[in-house]
């Protein structure tokens, strides 16, 4: 992919972090998920491209979205798969809590993932663990194994999940082998790439989250050098006939990086829209609104971080 290009997404993604945070606190999320909408799609729209929505979020939460199959960019240039996120941890933009982004994926046609807007088990983790981990294996053997890999005890793993009723069970078990876990409210995007970032104190994720954050965070993670893995979790027959109309008929198979984002000729662009493990969020002077985002090209294991002031 084309490098200006890529540079290109990164204002898709600044337009979009711009638009959301003047939703901060007041408890509309709705009304936020839809300003980092309409932003990204109109900058999105600006970019000489072929863009096809693939994959991202919005059915599962009755939510604003860039739907799939959408068609974004001018209609000139190169095909573009586009797996999308305009707003990342909505209800952390509403309550004012922390870690929420704006992010976007692309590669060239067919090369990422497309599916449906539902649930799937994930685990993820850093580079040094990457060839161990298996998500038919329980909770202690990965931990085990991990551990084992990292030149660490199980008791000073620390584990990431999302604090949610239906991890209670995974929760108990984590504790039960000796791990620890760092709960968090929204955001399993950052959650699953945070293994890889080095020094960022987390080892593992685990637990079930959306699809579409799965094949966001699974760009970010190949270029770092992590490993992934995740299964695809219908909720009901509906969601199950849905997979088979768009062609996937196992969905018990389990999911490799190379499954959700093929070759390396691919990018993942964020802007932070409230500090997070990844990013800080967007500030403001009396003159200008900062933001800060990372650009990752998988192809040259390129990550830029940026600072940009945007004179307001």
């Amino acid at each position: 992919m084309d490098r200006n290009l890529a540079l290109e997404f990164v204002r898709v993604t600044e337009a979009a972090a711009i638009a959301a945070v003047k939703w901060v606190g007041r408890g509309e999320g709705k009304a936020a998920d839809q300003a980092a909408v309409d932003a990204m799609r109109g900058r999105f729209n600006n970019i000489n491209f072929q863009g096809e929505v693939v994959i991202g979020e919005g059915k599962k939460d009755e939510a604003p979205e860039l739907y799939i199959g959408e068609k974004l960019g001018t209609g000139d240039g190169s095909e573009i798969d586009v797996a999308v996120d305009p707003l990342e941890c909505t209800d952390s933009v509403a309550n004012g809590r922390p870690n929420a982004i704006a992010v976007i994926a692309t590669g060239p046609k067919g090369s990422l993932y497309k599916a449906p807007d539902m649930y799937m088990n994930k685990i993820a983790c850093g580079p040094k663990a990457k060839n161990v981990i298996n998500l038919d294996a329980s909770v202690k053997d990965n931990l085990e194994r991990v551990a084992e890999k990292l030149s660490k005890e199980v008791g000073e793993l620390v584990v990431m999940v999302l604090d949610r009723p239906r991890h209670e069970g995974l929760i108990k078990e984590i504790r039960a082998a000796g791990a620890r876990v760092r709960l968090i409210t929204d955001g399993d995007v950052a959650g699953a790439i945070a293994p890889s970032v080095f020094d960022s104190g987390i080892d593992l994720l685990m637990g079930t989250g959306a699809t579409a954050e799965a094949v966001l965070a699974s760009v970010a993670i190949k270029c770092l050098g992590g490993g992934f893995q995740g299964r695809l979790a219908p909720k009901n027959e509906e969601q199950s006939n849905e997979l088979k109309q768009m062609g996937i008929i196992d969905h018990n198979k389990i999911l490799s990086l190379d499954d959700l984002a093929k070759g390396d000729n691919l990018t993942f662009t964020a802007s932070g829209v409230i500090d997070g493990p990844l990013l800080k969020g967007v500030r403001f002077t009396a003159n200008h609104c900062l933001t800060h985002s990372v650009v990752m090209r998988v192809a040259t294991g390129t990550v830029r971080w940026m600072e940009t002031h945007h004179k307001l």
